[in-house]
């Protein structure tokens, strides 16, 4: 009998939880699509009719990476808060485009065209859903209020002096019936503003997403993903072999041509013998230091061995500045899906100790038990800010590696900071 209690005691508390919850992101969502939506398409519009002029040329890509942005941080909450998966299906730009012909493939990419008509859907539609969802929750807060005394402050008793609804609020007995009205109000708030916050996101999808439909969709971007896939193999390949030619080869052959003379020496000349065969040493233990280090770049030992919670944590420590993490993994990724997130970290790393000025540094790694499972990485940095995906900062191949894997990549870095990487990969544990 106990137990039956606790568990419904438990399940309100739950829905009230849940529904304080919703309400804050329906708020904060009312806000961002009026202020933020409006902001970027006045942005746009303006960039666009300046294109004529050429001073557009030069805007309108900033401003189009703005709108990404905006749009990449709506796709993110989609799936966190209204569980609604958005793909993202960026055309890349083109390595050395020069600004004219980087604006065209921006206006011809349908993923930045559709961004630009979510703006005012956004601005309309989805304000008024979202202002809805959180009104549901906050409106029975006054019918509340009302009942436990604050009509005084509208009425002395003897006239209507506030309306609550479709109630006329002229003394007690009137506040008690707004009262039970703002009460039948929050209860149908508590069920139906989740699932008002969820139409916010379908909404959002059904403007992002592509219109040739899922499947051509998803046939454009697995030979997208495949292609980079092709190139991004065959440029680490070249790498290695580039490495080893370089390096450790150029090292094993001097060292064999060492030898070579230390045989001749041995006898003749024992202590210029001795000092090859020292000079040896150190070349053999230098190209075994390279091997090594190559090895480390194609896969961390400590990846293959311990996974990637403890890479992660290995690699946070050998950066030149402090960096704080929160990683906590219960199981293993497969390989390829591992390495492609270690070398996602390692390059949003490289990118703060490089480019942003910062002084600290945070990772958040976690794995969610969603349908299916999804793979969240977060990397903050406190620096100057101004990352932008396809400005040359390395952050177009992180987006290009984690797509391979269905992954999303989500840059939040206004001018000044501080900068936000998110990378979610769909993925289950073992």
């Amino acid at each position: 009998m106990n137990s039956n209690g606790d568990s419904g005691h438990g399940r309100t508390g739950g829905r009230l939880r849940n529904a304080v919850r919703v309400g804050a992101q329906a708020l904060f969502l009312t806000v961002v699509s009026l202020a933020g939506s409006v902001l970027l398409f006045v942005l746009s519009v303006v960039s666009l009719v300046l294109v004529p002029l050429g001073i557009g040329i030069v805007t309108t890509p900033w401003v189009l990476a703005a709108v990404r942005g905006f749009a990449d941080r709506r796709r993110l909450w989609a799936a966190q808060w209204g569980g609604v998966r958005i793909p993202s299906s960026y055309r890349p730009v083109p390595e050395g485009a020069n600004p004219w012909k980087r604006c065209l493939h921006l206006l011809g990419d349908p993923a930045v065209r559709r961004d630009l008509l979510w703006l005012p859907v956004d601005m309309t539609a989805g304000f008024f859903i979202a202002l809805l969802s959180a009104a549901l929750l906050v409106y029975p807060l006054e019918g509340l209020a009302l009942a436990a005394g604050l009509w005084r402050a509208f009425t002395d008793g003897t006239s209507i002096g506030w309306w609550y609804g479709f109630v006329p609020i002229e003394g007690q007995l009137s506040a008690l019936g707004a009262g039970a009205l703002g009460t039948v109000l929050l209860i149908g708030g508590v069920y139906a503003s989740p699932v008002l916050l969820r139409a916010h996101f379908l909404l959002v999808r059904s403007v992002l997403s592509s219109g040739q439909g899922e499947l051509a969709e998803r046939v454009r971007v697995l030979t997208a993903t495949r292609r980079d896939a092709v190139d991004t193999s065959a440029a680490e390949l070249r790498r290695i072999e580039r490495d080893l030619h370089d390096g450790a080869q150029a090292r094993l052959v001097a060292m064999g041509m060492d030898l070579g003379t230390i045989e001749a020496l041995v006898e003749k000349d024992p202590a210029k013998a001795r000092e090859l065969i020292a000079q040896a040493r150190r070349s053999s233990a230098e190209a075994l230091t390279e091997l090594r280090d190559l090895v480390r770049g194609i896969h961390p030992p400590v990846l293959a061995e311990r996974g990637l919670a403890d890479a992660v944590r290995a690699l946070a420590l050998r950066m030149p500045l402090p960096v704080e993490f929160d990683v906590t993994l219960t199981g293993r990724l497969g390989a390829p899906l591992e390495s492609a997130a270690y070398f996602a970290v390692s390059e949003v790393l490289t990118n703060a100790v490089k480019h942003s000025g910062a002084g600290r540094v945070w990772i958040d790694l976690h794995h969610t038990a969603e349908p299916g499972g999804v793979l969240r990485i977060a990397v903050i940095d406190d620096g100057c800010g101004g990352a932008v995906v396809g400005a040359g900062t390395g952050l177009s191949g992180v987006a290009r590696r984690l797509g391979t894997f269905d992954g999303v990549l989500a840059v939040d870095s206004p001018v000044g900071g501080p900068t936000m990487v998110t990378m979610e990969i769909p993925c289950e544990l073992f």
